[in-house]
């Protein structure tokens, strides 16, 4: 009567596992954190899969790196446009299947594989009630008192990091170590991720951090604080791209599918402002929550391509990184 038994539930738990399916997507540490878009996402796509949406955290690229084609994704959420190139080179991937047409960039997306589900500009963010004369330029920004303190991110292990560096490289080019050397007496120190850097400067440990134009728009709309501002540089700002992408031996296509196309939907892209406080890519800004127009933003925009910025990290980073241990 017990295996009798046995039998019988281990039976109805495998129908209702059945009934239930589960589409496992990776994100970044960040994206399920109580102020990522993660827990919102998860509740508006469960509304209309009749599935279980299951967010599996970590570093991203070293974790599909280290598992290939053991690994557990059926899509893979928040590579940058900075990794694809390796993130692509694994065979991991497979196309999109979403009209890119739709998109609202600022520049033209044609690629097939990775979709953007929002953008954002890297910038130096300070408090206007304890820094009076921001630098107007980057120049201006190299030429500020060395006992102006700023804190940066790791390039070797963080997004924004790694944007900072491509972006002195777009900028300068060959002149990037003598931006470096004179930069890195103003740097208070380098932290892995962006969370331990952003809470040194909202701590007041640091008179600027390294950031996003958009993260202004947490304080302003979250807080009502509107002392936090991005210092705008006529140089321009590095362009950086967040993707969503399918993996091609997904053992659930259809809802890997449905998934990218709830991504590209009115209700996804209206979360991404104020659940992960970044422009949405494929929403008009005649459709952005209220205030978010008139948010200033760079008039420059400076991007690499992917096999561009493939092909320059290794140096950039290394140029940042002897810059930096004299």
């Amino acid at each position: 009567m017990r295996r009798t038994l046995l039998a019988a539930s281990l039976l109805l738990a495998s129908q209702a596992g059945a009934e239930t399916p589960v589409l496992t997507v990776y994100a970044g540490d960040y994206f399920t954190s109580e102020w990522g878009p993660g827990p919102m996402i998860e509740t508006g796509f469960e509304e209309i899969c009749n599935c279980d949406l299951q967010f599996s955290t970590g570093d991203l690229l070293p974790r599909l790196l280290l598992e290939g084609e053991r690994t557990k994704a059926d899509v893979v959420i928040g590579l940058t446009s900075d990794v694809t190139a390796r993130a692509r080179a694994t065979g991991l991937f497979a196309p999109h299947g979403q009209d890119n047409s739709a998109l609202t960039l600022p520049i033209d997306w044609t690629d097939d594989t990775f979709l953007p589900f929002n953008y954002g500009h890297t910038a130096f963010i300070y408090n206007e009630t304890t820094m009076e004369a921001p630098p107007a330029s980057f120049d201006a920004l190299l030429e500020m008192p060395d006992d102006v303190k700023i804190v940066i991110q790791d390039p070797r292990t963080s997004i924004s990091g790694l944007a900072l560096v491509l972006w002195v490289q777009a900028v300068y080019g060959e002149a990037s170590a003598d931006v470096w050397t004179k930069l890195a007496p103003k740097i208070l120190t380098v932290t892995k991720d962006w969370s331990a850097s952003y809470g040194l400067f909202t701590d007041g440990e640091a008179d600027m951090v390294l950031s996003y134009t958009t993260s202004p728009a947490y304080h302003m709309f979250a807080e009502d604080d509107f002392t936090k501002k991005a210092a705008l540089f006529p140089e321009g700002h590095y362009f950086m791209v967040e993707t969503v992408a399918k993996i091609a031996q997904t053992q659930k296509p259809e809802l890997a599918d449905a998934f990218l196309t709830y991504v590209m939907s009115r209700d996804f892209q209206s979360m991404i402002p104020t659940a992960n406080w970044s422009l949405p890519s494929a929403l008009p800004q005649t459709d952005w929550p209220e205030g978010w127009a008139q948010l200033p933003l760079p008039e420059k925009v400076l991007f690499y391509s992917e096999t561009e910025a493939a092909a320059l990290q290794a140096e950039a980073i290394e140029t940042w990184r002897n810059a930096l241990s004299q």
